[in-house]
């Protein structure tokens, strides 16, 4: 058999020659890579042994666009016992990696196990009237789900009990303890929708929308916000401008301090570019909740005299009034797993932190303490807390650290788990939803595999399970670190790797 040799690793067709009769042809493209692997059904019948793959794989991380960075490798077969769990391909599965989003398979697995799939978050308006005065208390346990619809079906709550004016509505924020930033995420991560703050009043998951369009040919861009009322509460600085139809565009957004509500714009879009949509992080989100509810609440014919957040808990003898719950954890998972929301994720490692009794002393930090509960979950569930370091819920802070056996030991945990389904179908389905729609089409991988993505720059990683076609099903983890190639390409590396993989057959 050939091995496969490299071509290009840059944008446009790479093609690769594999066994005789395959031809794996790799596409690159911005945003997404489109593999398309025409094999002939002698080559699909025939298979190869792991020893010719692990070959592959070799060429493959010999590459010299890969020289300077790591690739970490193992494949088992699923197994409910260590007999069963036969070790198919390992390469430095012991060694450390960054894992980016895959930190989220050891986030939900703990939580099942912990929370259970029905775990559920409770927002309340506590009110009480004394000496003529109404006050209202808001307080937060940290639901990711809450949106201005619930926002406004508290306040249809209210209105039903025919509170008419509100003297003082306070907000409570502090029923997670600890920061709403982690102090390792990098600043163009916070600054981002995808790195919101998570705090305990949590709204449209603490950030804004909005997208720039052209104008006319030489002049700033358009910026255009979902919520129109932010138009007036933000100043734009706007060094943008619109150029040629056909011209190379690129634009960004940005704020050069968080909690000002200034908002940098930079780039060219092209004057036939179209949208060009753009998320940032609310940098004070229990502010910006008292705000949205305030709103609510006028809608219902509620005046509100003070608005303020609470240092201090609310009064424990103040009546619940109105209230929402989150869905179940059940539909949490596939927003965490599947499209790898961060905030879903942190969220969820402070509830485990709160579980774990961070709430009763507030020096403690509910992150912290939920990393800690991970460790010990999962120990007992047969994961080594030695093979990782977890500093937060999401993967998005680079001190992370994990080998990929690490996600071996959490798949084949949760295989046979209670809550195995729950889990499994959390995760992305290659070439049909979620992270993984656009990857696999038209292989044999599509449908196939269940997967969990993970990129932060320079890192990337694909840990999940896998049905091959003639091969008992294998759960596998695939990481690079430290490879100094855009993510296109690693991801296309990835991607080449789990074709080979699909070739495996019992030798």
């Amino acid at each position: 058999m050939r091995l496969m040799q490299s071509a290009h690793m840059q944008l446009g067709l790479i093609q690769r020659s594999a066994q005789r009769f395959t031809t794996i042809k790799v596409i690159l493209s911005v945003g997404s890579v489109l593999l398309l692997w025409s094999t002939t059904r002698a080559a699909v019948a025939q298979g190869v042994c792991a020893a010719q793959v692990a070959e592959q794989i070799d060429a493959i991380a010999a590459r010299p666009e890969l020289s300077q960075g790591r690739l970490g490798i193992r494949v088992e077969m699923q197994g409910q016992t260590e007999a069963e769990q036969t070790v198919i391909i390992s390469r430095d599965a012991d060694q450390f990696f960054i894992p980016a989003s895959n930190i989220k398979l050891l986030t939900t697995a703990a939580a099942l196990q912990q929370l259970g799939p029905d775990f559920r978050v409770r927002t309340s308006v506590y009110g009480q009237t004394h000496n003529g005065l109404t006050s209202l208390y808001v307080v937060g346990r940290g639901d990711p789900t809450l949106t201005n619809a619930h926002l406004q079906d508290l306040a249809q709550q209210l209105a039903g009990q025919g509170i008419t004016r509100v003297d003082h509505l306070f907000g409570y924020d502090r029923y997670f303890p600890g920061r709403a930033y982690h102090p390792n995420w990098e600043w163009e991560d916070v600054q981002a929708g995808y790195g919101a703050p998570i705090n305990s009043l949590i709204l449209n998951q603490n950030a804004l929308e909005l997208a720039l369009y052209p104008s006319e040919v030489g002049q700033p861009l358009r910026v255009e916000w979902d919520d129109p009322s932010q138009k007036n509460r933000w100043q734009i600085e706007n060094f943008s401008q619109t150029v040629a139809a056909g011209e190379p565009s690129y634009a960004d957004v940005g704020q050069d301090q968080l909690g000002q509500p200034r908002l940098q714009v930079f780039g060219v879009l092209s004057a036939d570019y179209g949208a060009d949509p753009f998320s940032i992080a609310i940098a004070n989100p229990g502010e910006y909740f008292l705000q949205q509810f305030s709103q609510s609440l006028n809608e219902q014919n509620m005046t509100i005299a003070q608005s303020a957040l609470l240092s201090e808990p609310w009064p424990q003898s103040a009546p619940e009034l109105a209230s929402i719950t989150s869905p179940p954890l059940s539909a949490w998972l596939p927003f965490i797993n599947g499209d790898s929301n961060n905030l879903y994720a942190g969220a969820l490692l402070k509830a485990l932190g709160i579980a774990h009794g961070a709430g009763n002393n507030f020096t403690d930090d509910a992150t912290v303490v939920g990393t800690k509960a991970v460790k010990n979950i999962l120990e007992q569930l047969g994961v080594d807390p030695s093979t990782y370091e977890m500093v937060d819920g999401s993967g998005l802070s680079r001190h992370n650290l994990a080998t990929p056996q690490t996600f071996i030991d959490v798949l084949q945990a949760m295989a046979y788990h209670p809550y195995a389904a729950h889990y499994r179908n959390s995760l992305a389905v290659a070439g049909e939803q979620a992270n993984l729609r656009r990857r696999f089409q038209n292989t044999v991988v599509q449908g196939q595999l269940q997967g969990k993505t993970g990129y932060v720059r320079n890192n990337e990683s694909l840990s999940g399970y896998f049905d091959l076609p003639h091969h008992p099903p294998v759960v596998f983890s695939i990481m690079m670190s430290n490879v100094n190639q855009p993510a296109r390409v690693m991801r296309g590396v990835v991607d080449e790797i789990v074709l080979a993989l699909a070739q495996l057959q019992p030798c």
